[in-house]
């Protein structure tokens, strides 16, 4: 029960960042998408993981077209470091795609 709570308090720790925001949750949600797919590759028969893919491509879709209402500026430029994303082939960490959030950010003002 006490290494339990050591990995709550740890993992607590990580999340003080802002991961609420819409550009990460995009950015969540195309990384389960990207393994989503790779799973479906293997397994073209699980029609549970296949449902679960469209729940995500659509909450992806809504946040995209909020975020596009909201700054269409920030939206180009975020729909570009996505595409720059998604052609590395391995998966990006958050504090990778912070610093690159920030650079963003910095670059806008």
């Amino acid at each position: 029960m006490v290494k339990n709570a050591v990995i709550a308090l740890l993992l607590q720790g990580e999340n003080k960042e802002n991961r609420g925001s819409v550009e990460f949750q995009v950015f969540s949600f195309t990384n389960k998408i990207k393994r989503l797919t790779s799973h479906l590759q293997l397994h073209e028969k699980d029609y549970l993981c296949e449902r679960g893919l469209r729940k995500i491509l659509g909450k992806r879709q809504r946040l995209l077209a909020y975020l596009a209402k909201k700054t269409t500026v920030q939206y180009k430029e975020f729909q570009e470091l996505m595409d720059q994303l998604e052609n590395k082939k391995t998966t990006v960490q958050y504090k990778e795609f912070k610093e690159l959030m920030d650079q963003l950010t910095k670059k806008t003002r």
